[in-house]
């Protein structure tokens, strides 16, 4: 099933906005667009899917071109405001909005579980992931860069850049709104979030909530059909895209982007490579190697998708995890012990099955799972594959989804050829107890991030981007902070003339 389109013809303009209330808590129930401050319904509405039980979700608005224009509208006017707002103002009203989250954390987890999936204590996680993500860039400094030259003082400045729009995907819609949002408006930029159709309560009842601390127009969201990112990427009025997806769609954004010759940050798809040393704790990694392949449901970004073990230990280590995958129990979010959630909508589910469907054509070896179960949900059986050809589209591309291969190497020198022989570079890790030497391999590994004995260990305040085809620019840290911002030189006299 897809999310699916309910026709409500029945609203009248008095009915189509809801007045916020700035105290009370948040309810569950209905979700609006927000623009300019208002909570607004749309005529045609349609509900996302509850992956793990294939039931219909809370409706969410169908925006239209003429929401668009007026959202637009709005954060333009916001910007003539928020753009000289202190510095100092705009964390405070950051970190105010960071607490409050903090106070709805059960809600928006549960609906994280509704919506997105993930079990119960995942989506605790990703909610005090987000928290963090707010107020560790609330604190983040852009100073000016000041230099004294003879009779002339030059600055370079960072000054906000315009309306944002951030495009946020279905894997973590929560956290990747909110690091969209906390670095936009903190540099005097208002954003508007476009969130994925198939998780969209989320991010509008987040933006709701930011409606207490920003004012109108600083925060914005809009739900809506696939024309919708069509419509904010060519429209004349944003000045900057942050885009999160995939590689396709982020190479479809960028050319629609250089019409109007937007900025753009693009962090897409990875296939991030494991190299496993001969000399690791077998029992210990491999238990590690396995909660990253598979965390989230193998659906993150920067998840292990290529694991390569040195050839003297691969049947060891393959032995082992394969016993600790079978550890890991897949089901609905609230069952007790569950690590796994379902794939998150339909469309990744026949995706990530058209892998399983090549096991038997092409003659691979499974090392555990292989078959999923029928029944309601889109569930997938952790899978593990043992050492398929390296041309074949399991090594190739990106399932997204919880199957990965195992893979082998002989030489330090062999395992970096084949970690960088793709065209992604988002991420990956190196595996050792001999650190000089897994340092010496992780700096010539062609990816963002480089992790040495972990993975996906990421702070919001150190920057993050991708190299080849995982994206373009970064998010996060300063260096993040100033992808919203043109820099500004000013050469400044000392004397008169």
């Amino acid at each position: 099933m897809s999310p699916s389109a309910v026709q409500d013809h029945g609203s009248s303009p008095s009915e189509k906005e809801k007045v916020i209330s700035r105290t009370a808590p948040l309810t569950w129930d209905n979700y609006y667009n927000v623009i300019n401050g208002k909570l607004e319904t749309t005529q045609e509405t349609r509900c996302s899917i509850n992956p793990a039980t294939e039931e219909n979700n809370s409706p969410v608005p169908v925006s239209t071109k003429g929401d668009v224009d007026r959202a637009m509208e709005a954060a333009q006017a916001a910007f003539k405001i928020w753009s000289k707002v202190p510095y100092t103002e705009r964390r405070k009203a950051l970190l105010e909005f960071a607490d409050a989250i903090e106070g709805e954390k059960e809600g928006f987890s549960e609906l994280l579980v509704r919506e997105q999936g993930k079990p119960i204590h995942w989506a605790r996680f990703e909610m005090d992931f987000a928290v963090k993500w707010i107020r560790s860039t609330a604190n983040l400094d852009l100073p000016e860069e000041v230099t004294e030259d003879g009779n002339r003082t030059i600055v370079i400045r960072y000054v906000p850049l315009g309306v944002a729009i951030g495009i946020v995907p279905w894997n973590y819609p929560i956290l990747l709104a909110c690091g969209k949002i906390a670095a936009s408006v903190l540099t005097g930029n208002p954003i508007l979030i476009k969130p994925s159709p198939f998780t969209p309560a989320g991010a509008l009842k987040f933006v709701e909530l930011a409606q207490r601390f920003f004012p109108p127009g600083v925060v914005q969201a809009l739900s809506g059909n696939d024309n919708l990112g069509i419509w904010l990427a060519e429209h004349p009025i944003p000045a900057k895209i942050s885009f999160t997806g995939s590689t396709a769609t982020g190479k479809k954004v960028m050319g629609s982007a250089a019409k109007t010759l937007k900025r753009v940050t693009l962090e897409l798809g990875g296939n991030d490579p494991a190299i496993i040393c001969d000399d690791v704790d077998i029992e210990a990694v491999a238990a590690e190697i396995a909660t990253f392949a598979f965390l989230n449901s193998g659906q993150i970004c920067l998840a292990i998708k290529r694991i390569f073990v040195h050839e003297k230990i691969i049947d060891q280590f393959r032995d082992a995890m394969v016993k600790h995958t079978k550890s890991l129990k897949f089901g609905e979010g609230h069952e007790e012990g569950v690590f796994l959630g379902p794939v998150q909508n339909s469309m990744q589910y026949e995706r990530v099955k058209g892998f399983f469907s090549e096991i038997e054509s092409e003659g691979m070896k499974v090392a555990v799972g292989g078959t999923n179960p029928t029944g309601k949900g889109y569930f997938i059986t952790p899978t593990i594959i043992d050492r398929p050809a390296e041309t074949s589209r399991i090594v190739a591309e990106e399932p997204f989804g919880p199957i990965v291969p195992l893979l082998s190497f002989s030489t330090d020198q062999e395992a970096i050829d084949k970690a960088n022989n793709s065209l992604y570079g988002l991420g990956g890790s190196v595996w050792s107890k001999d650190v000089d030497r897994a340092n010496n391999i992780a700096k010539q590994i062609e990816a963002g991030t480089v992790w040495v004995n972990a993975h996906f260990a990421m702070e919001p305040h150190i920057p993050f981007g991708g190299h080849k085809n995982s994206g373009m620019g970064v998010e996060q840290g300063v260096s993040g902070l100033k992808s919203y911002c043109n820099s500004q030189t000013l050469y400044l006299a000392k004397t008169k003339i």
